[in-house]
């Protein structure tokens, strides 16, 4: 199956968003699927306005109706209700050619936390987004429910996984700061909610793994937390094996793929009780969840590692994309031959 991925978040991003994509396409590539990312790294870009890391292609619509057309999927996943995603959507909309979605990231949330937009407002404007998917793809229950409670349709379940061989336990060496160490790794931006995180009062030391926006005012804020900026796969993979216990501070993740990581490497997880740590620590023994964030800490810590490990291992990444497969709606080849045949004249004619 020649499979369409269209998304505004891709590389050089560093995200759950694009690790989870990344992932499928690799496993979708092993079992035989011709799969295509279509991002920003194809076309004239942008800075987001608030965070310039993240780019926006600029007016995409003909080079990308230009690139489907000739790639000819036999189904076609949007990623993200951006430029790209919206301009996927057009194609899609005017030739009556199916396509599923997936609500990745709480947008209505994280624009309200930047320029105070209502909500309202923005849920009305990603629900107008997905109402035509066949299939819109949401990783928890628990936003599946409040998605649906907002007028969203056709919602389905999508899993996540966590890679157990990146991600495990290792014996504890011996660090400079005092322990327990309590971790956070992630982008360091305002949804994310970190200045929570770094306010408590918790003995030990903290640490601070990612980049983002908001990471020289933290750093000048904070000075007693140790900030290692973004690091690869290996070193995010040490720091965790070296932690007493992650702390997720955020109250906006659909999910958030860095607390099974966290599982995986024998550390426990504390959080408050929104969506994204309720819908990970589900059983008793790998962390604790709070509406005082310190308090869930100071339980978190108590957790058992393997444990923590054990449970990370039900998160599938071959579950995951085969949900992801499962839930594409097929295009008819008829669709595509008049389309190309606009595209690249017929060379007898």
């Amino acid at each position: 199956m020649r499979i369409a991925i269209v998304s505004d978040a891709w590389r050089p991003q560093i995200n759950g968003v694009v690790r989870t994509i990344e992932t499928v396409v690799r496993l979708l590539q092993a079992e035989g699927h011709e799969v295509e990312v279509f991002g920003p790294d194809r076309f004239r870009t942008l800075p987001c306005p608030t965070y310039p890391e993240i780019r926006l292609s600029l007016f995409p619509a003909a080079r990308l109706n230009h690139m489907l057309k000739l790639f000819a999927p036999d189904a076609i996943h949007l990623v993200t209700e951006g430029p790209l995603g919206w301009a996927a959507r057009a194609f899609c909309r005017k030739r009556g050619i199916p396509f599923t979605s997936a609500y990745h990231t709480r947008f209505p949330e994280y624009v309200q936390a930047r320029i105070r937009v209502p909500l309202s407002w923005s849920y009305a404007f990603v629900r107008l987004f997905h109402a035509p998917s066949s299939a819109v793809l949401v990783v928890a229950q628990s936003i599946r429910d409040e998605l649906a409670a907002r007028g969203f349709v056709n919602l389905v379940p999508w899993s996540r996984g966590v890679d157990i061989a990146a991600f495990h336990p290792r014996p504890r060496d011996t660090v400079k700061e005092p322990r327990p160490i309590w971790l956070y790794a992630g982008r360091l931006a305002i949804e994310k909610n970190i200045k929570a995180f770094l306010d408590l009062d918790l003995p030990g030391s903290k640490w601070v793994v990612g980049g983002g926006p908001q990471m020289k005012e933290l750093q000048r804020k904070y000075k007693g937390a140790h900030f290692f900026g973004s690091v690869d796969t290996e070193e995010l993979s040490y720091r965790y094996s070296q932690a007493d216990c992650f702390v997720f501070p955020s109250r906006t993740d659909t999910f958030g793929l860095v607390m099974v990581e966290a599982l995986a490497s024998g550390v426990p997880v504390a959080g408050y009780p929104v969506p994204g740590p309720l819908d990970v620590v589900t059983i008793p023994g790998v962390g604790a969840v709070n509406e005082d964030l310190r308090t869930a800490c100071l339980e978190a810590i108590k957790s058992d590692p393997a444990l923590c490990r054990t449970h990370a291992e039900s998160f599938t990444w071959a579950e995951c994309a085969r949900q992801f497969r499962d839930t594409l709606r097929l295009i008819p080849r008829s669709t595509w031959q008049p389309l190309k045949n606009r595209v690249i004249p017929n060379a007898a004619a």
